[in-house]
């Protein structure tokens, strides 16, 4: 019997958005409608048992797939998140737990350096190990013009989205041994941005330059390093600020596929990048769309 196809406009959520606004850091559970990250959407086969992986931005929208995906593909899971998101990051182990493997909670702020050693240092201690690392957590908020785009913002958005690379990175490199994977997170952004996110734009960018520097660095430890290329998805970022309010219910519609992408569909890269199919594929960036280009 053949598998069922789905057309790929209608396959999720393709209607207007309702006009929805939360402080940052914005709740998952809190958004109408709540993102699909996999809960019951993804299927696992088994490709990443006995694993042990540290997902950053892991309680919600694009991390929290990851974490899910991998937890359903047999790994055990430590995610990463601020203390404001602790009830979407306990919805998130209780899916990891139904999934028979386990899930290790630390909550921090990625922008401070000391933090991010003793993330990767209690990740590895609590996991038994550590194979993966899944960098997703980053800041976006629009601004509409460069003269109020405050050196505050500058600082953090960089510090949590370029910064902590580096440093997670380096505290983990003791610990990631060949046939270890580096997954990265960049954006449509990088190479289509936006008017109103200029320093958001600006990091993605840095992060494929530091994946393809890093793959380069590491290719001879056995440890690949690649990125993905999120379009627009339906997450908790764009409605905290990452877009202005009035362009929330039309957001995603401007793709080729003419909606927003769900989480759960960057599931599939994740786990492929991280397991043993991609075992000659490292400095790469892989684009999740919706269409729009990424050269």
């Amino acid at each position: 019997m053949s598998k069922q196809t789905y057309n790929p406009i209608s396959k999720y959520y393709h209607d207007k958005f309702p006009k929805q606004k939360q402080p940052a850091p914005a709740l998952q559970c809190e958004m109408s409608p709540i993102p699909d990250c996999g809960e019951k959407s993804y299927t696992g086969h088994q490709r990443l048992v006995g694993r042990k992986m540290l997902v950053t931005g892991g309680d919600s929208g694009i991390g929290r797939a990851a974490v899910i995906a991998y937890a359903k593909e047999g790994a055990d899971v430590a995610i990463n998140y601020l203390p404001y998101e602790q009830k979407d990051a306990e919805e998130v182990a209780k899916v990891i737990e139904a999934a028979g493997r386990k899930a290790v909670l630390i909550p921090g702020d990625l922008s401070d350096e000391t933090f991010c050693k003793k993330l990767v240092e209690e990740a590895h201690h609590k996991l038994g190990g550590l194979d993966n690392l899944t960098l997703v957590a980053g800041k976006q908020t629009a601004v509409e013009d460069i003269m109020d785009l405050t050196t505050e913002q500058l600082k953090k958005t960089f510090e949590i989205n370029v910064f902590s690379m580096f440093w997670v990175t380096k505290a983990a490199l003791g610990y990631l041994k060949p046939g270890s994977t580096i997954i990265t997170t960049s954006s449509v952004q990088a190479f289509q941005p936006g008017a109103n996110l200029l320093d958001y734009a600006s990091t993605k960018s840095a992060i494929i330059a530091f994946t393809r520097g890093l793959a380069k660095q590491l290719g001879h430890k056995g440890i690949r390093v690649n990125c993905v290329a999120p379009g627009p998805v339906w997450t908790p970022l764009q409605i905290c600020g990452g877009q202005p309010s009035e362009v929330i219910p039309e957001f995603g519609k401007q793709t080729p596929l003419e909606r927003a992408g769900q989480p759960v569909e960057l599931s599939g890269v994740y786990v492929h990048l991280a397991s043993e199919e991609s075992s000659y594929t490292t400095a790469e960036t892989y684009g999740v769309t919706g269409g729009l280009h990424t050269n």
